[in-house]
């Protein structure tokens, strides 16, 4: 794990507040009440002096990749983009916002599990043709969800899959299966959790009925999706929430022609927005949506930098702080 140390007192009191242009006039008043100054644009070229920065937004410029970057606070779940733009300033502080965005994910998924489940795709078709046919449905209790990512989104998939009557097993870095309710180990939000090295969720991905990614993207996770993982499952449909680029497409694709993949439904792709001749569009038995599960409202920025301000100027390290060592 990577540590970057907490900034000092002082610094963060003299820091300069650096919001990116993008941001509504609301939220950035909200951001000046919360951190106690007026805020400056968030640009290219630094302001003239040595003062520290904290700064807010979705990208950071490279002339401020410096020592003089006390604090970034993303905007986005995804700190992906920042940290593969350039090498992240060691003494650097990062903070991204979640906000209510595991909740809006996992009712996207429950969403797309249940218009599967209740044949929504075919009935709208056959309505589409004035087709009148009675089609088999089934129910989601009892059946297994295999949900790659045990974090803070990953584990909101599972509490509502779960409140559905769901089986849920997590797939994590380490295996943690089936403590007692009051050990340390207990993942709330997942039946079992079971580790990703040497195959170890090979037999998990047969016996799942869908299997979801909230995945993020770090050099350890991307194609992580690919033949090997694909083979291995039985008729599940995949539904990614994560990133597009832990998804080999061209596997993912075998795995729908061949009948492996039941079904894909994809909010994200590698590459973003898809353009109207892109093959992705083509995929059989696939919806695509246009990274829409999980907007970040901007009620989620200002209550998560609020939480990370409060734990800075008690001392404490943030709950939504970035390991920019692991990328999340």
């Amino acid at each position: 794990m990577t540590t970057t140390p907490l900034p000092a007192p002082d610094e963060l009191a003299r820091a300069r507040l650096l919001v990116a242009p993008s941001l509504d006039g609301g939220l950035v008043r909200e951001l000046e009440r919360v951190a106690g100054r007026t805020a400056q644009p968030l640009a290219d070229v630094p302001p003239p002096s040595d003062v520290p920065l904290l700064c807010v937004g979705e990208t950071l410029p490279e002339a401020l990749r410096t020592d003089r970057l006390l604090w970034f606070h993303s905007v986005n779940a995804g700190t992906d983009p920042l940290l593969s733009a350039g090498p992240w300033p060691a003494p650097a502080l990062l903070t991204r916002t979640v906000g209510r965005m595991g909740e809006r994910m996992a009712q996207y998924v429950l969403g797309w599990i249940l218009a599967e489940c209740q044949a929504v795709p075919e009935f709208t078709a056959q309505h589409a043709r004035a087709h009148w046919e009675r089609l088999p449905t089934e129910l989601i209790a009892g059946q297994t969800a295999l949900i790659y990512g045990t974090g803070r989104i990953g584990a909101a998939v599972g509490r509502l899959l779960g409140a559905c009557g769901v089986r849920t097993v997590g797939v994590a870095r380490t295996t943690r299966s089936g403590p007692p309710p009051d050990s340390a180990s207990v993942v709330p939000g997942f039946d079992l959790v079971v580790g990703a090295g040497a195959g170890e969720d090979g037999g998990a991905l047969a016996e799942a009925r869908w299997v979801i990614s909230t995945l993020p993207l770090t050099t350890a996770t991307e194609g992580f999706f690919g033949a090997a993982r694909f083979a291995a499952v039985r008729g599940a449909t995949f539904v990614n929430v994560g990133r597009g680029a832990t998804v080999d497409m061209g596997a993912l694709e075998d795995a729908l022609r061949d009948g492996r993949v039941r079904r894909a439904v994809l909010d994200v792709l590698p590459t973003e927005p898809a353009a109207p001749d892109d093959p992705v569009w083509r995929l059989p038995r696939t919806v695509i949506t246009s990274h829409s599960s999980g907007i970040t409202a901007d009620e989620d920025v200002a209550v998560d930098f609020a939480a990370c301000w409060e734990a800075v100027t008690a001392g404490r390290r943030p709950g939504l702080t970035v390991d920019v060592g692991r990328g999340y």
